[in-house]
């Protein structure tokens, strides 16, 4: 439930409408900026994305680039930027501290308890949470219309978006792995937020993962390696988010059991799907998207 006891719509979407006119925006193709920030960022495949949809779009004036910038910049960052600026994909580690530095959060991005996504506009800053709408899409490309049971891996941002993905699918009772319980307090807070009441154990690296529908693993890049040598319970849709040098070592190992395995590189596309409908108010040109990030992987492990 949402801070008020409203019921929080968790069914893939940002959250709630933007609040500019990107229609109109749009519609000017001259000087239009974008970026992603994070730390570390140089690896990040979200300019491939955005750049493929601007070239589809005709919005040849438009830059999307990448920015290093941590958790003590970000502030300063935003008060620097000017009128050009139409909105911002965030990774870690900013996804929570971004909603203290908007005026408007979505109510998604607030039961989540992080956003990836800032539109810029009208002298506001808006947070959302596109992270959501990509783990649902991914998940259902799969063949996932609901999952029963579910296993979510970790307890950062991405994990709190998972739970809001799993309940849009029907999953209201998932099993989290963590390594420390004691460290997982704003994923509990985003439960409770989310009307989700997962299992949190530190069962993490302790034997086989625990049979179900749906398994995301939401840790980071080679945390997840150690599990590979565990046998798999039945045969689990498995989401690694890693997209780097893929297949992951828990990937590879899911395949070989028979599981449908999905790539980060899925939810990537369908979370940057929705920031470019966001921040040009255009439909996303999905075809010319995907294609533009299978070019960018292509015959590389990463």
């Amino acid at each position: 439930m949402g801070a008020d006891g409203a019921a929080v719509d968790v069914r893939g979407g940002a959250g709630t409408r933007q609040p500019v006119d990107r229609d109109a925006e749009a519609r000017d193709d001259l000087g239009r900026r974008a970026a992603v920030l994070g730390s570390p960022i140089a690896h990040s495949l979200s300019p491939v994305l955005h750049r493929a949809a601007y070239a589809a779009l005709g919005l040849h004036g438009w830059r999307y680039d990448r920015v290093e910038c941590a958790e003590t910049g970000l502030r300063a960052f935003l008060d620097r930027l000017g009128p050009e600026w139409v909105g911002l994909s965030l990774t870690m580690p900013l996804k929570r501290i971004l909603l203290d530095l908007a005026d408007d959060v979505t109510p998604l991005a607030a039961a989540v308890g992080a956003a990836n996504t800032l539109l810029l506009g009208g002298g506001r800053r808006w947070a959302g949470n596109t992270d959501v709408a990509g783990i649902v899409q991914a998940l259902r490309d799969s063949g996932i219309r609901e999952a029963g049971s579910a296993v979510v891996l970790g307890a950062g941002g991405t994990a709190q978006a998972a739970l809001a993905a799993l309940r849009a699918l029907g999953a209201r009772t998932p099993t989290v792995l963590v390594r420390d319980p004691a460290r997982a307090v704003e994923l509990r807070a985003a439960a409770e937020r989310l009307d989700v009441q997962p299992r949190i154990t530190g069962d993490l690296f302790e034997g086989p993962l625990p049979g179900a529908d749906v398994v995301i693993s939401t840790l980071p890049a080679g945390v997840a390696d150690r599990l590979a040598a565990e046998p798999w319970r039945g045969r689990p849709v498995v989401l690694d988010v890693v997209y780097a040098g893929w297949p992951t070592p828990l990937a590879a190992s899911a395949a070989d059991a028979g599981c449908v395995v999905v790539s980060g590189r899925a939810m990537l596309l369908y979370q940057a799907v929705e920031q470019v409908q966001l921040m040009t108010g255009r439909p996303a040109p999905v075809a010319a998207m995907r294609a533009a990030l299978t070019a960018a992987v292509g015959g590389a492990r990463g």
